[in-house]
């Protein structure tokens, strides 16, 4: 008698994580209207600014200083003569540009670090976290005020000077995340059939924990362009040549300015305010989005 077949239930794939973040999007209206105001700037941003001529832009024309808005200044010129539109829209792509760089770079180093960290522990977790914790405790906004003094003021060394402080709070992050896969179950299986570490981090655990990596990559995208911002108004940030959001903002320190030139520095205020806020309720979702996925 031939033995009884029994069927086994199709058990159902957990949802993938982008249809997770739209659930979320549908439920939360303010966080989808923020990712289109987002993708639409950010889009209209780099296509406009290649419209102009970075030179002739930053070119000063004192003929035309403090010219507030009006025929062949949209929105007013700077104490240089030069438009605010064309500064507007290069400051931005630049901005964004940046911090993305910064971001990425800063997030690939704490992702490597925290994961060697969380998945092997003992002495590796203590090493790195002595050093994580000697970054941590170190006065990070002076010791980056002093390096940005001491180095020729270039877009390169400000981007390398960020990144020595800004991989931190990704590796705690990813470190914390990787030690509750490491306690997984199918963390040990593999560990019990001999597979060896590497391949277990990178075909086990990094998939697992990419919604995880995404959500940091965006926040951390987000405090770049704040810090960036928030140097540059402090003269410590990008190279005085060089249009960002801050360059602009900056104006909005001179007295004279902020009570008489409101078109120098409200704009670009305004519009990082409107990116910012964006950003956020975006990278709420997303996070709610990682737990929900993290529980399926």
């Amino acid at each position: 008698m031939p033995p009884i077949l029994h069927k086994t239930a199709n058990k159902p794939h957990a949802p993938s994580f982008l249809k997770i973040f739209s659930d979320e999007l549908a439920k939360d209206k303010l966080a989808m209207i923020c990712l289109v105001i987002l993708i639409s700037t950010i889009a209209v941003v780099f296509i406009w600014a290649a419209t102009y001529d970075t030179i002739e832009v930053i070119k000063p024309r004192l003929q035309y200083r403090n010219t507030p808005p009006g025929p062949g200044f949209p929105i007013g010129t700077d104490p240089a003569g030069r438009s605010v539109l064309p500064l507007l829209i290069i400051g931005a792509r630049n901005s964004f540009l940046i911090a993305f760089i910064i971001a990425s770079i800063a997030s690939a180093i704490g992702i490597t670090v925290g994961l060697f960290a969380g998945f092997y522990g003992g002495h590796v977790d203590n090493v790195i976290m002595r050093i994580i914790d000697f970054f941590t405790m170190v006065p990070t906004l002076m010791i980056t005020i002093v390096l940005v003094s001491l180095l020729e003021s270039t877009v390169i060394n400000f981007a390398l000077i960020m990144v020595i402080f800004a991989w931190i709070s990704m590796a705690r992050a990813i470190r914390m995340i990787t030690l509750q896969q490491g306690a997984m179950d199918y963390v040990k299986a593999s560990k019990t059939l001999g597979t060896r570490n590497i391949v277990i981090i990178f075909r086990e655990v990094i998939p697992n924990i990419t919604s995880f990596m995404v959500v940091n990559l965006t926040l951390n995208f987000a405090m770049m362009i704040g810090v960036e911002l928030g140097l540059t108004i402090l003269g410590f940030g990008l190279p005085p040549h060089t249009p960002s959001i801050g360059t602009l903002v900056n104006y909005a320190m001179d007295p004279v300015s902020i009570e008489r030139r409101y078109w120098q520095w409200l704009p670009a205020t305004v519009f990082i305010l409107v990116m910012v806020l964006c950003i956020n309720y975006v990278g709420q979702a997303l996070n709610r989005a990682a737990d929900a996925k993290q529980w399926r």
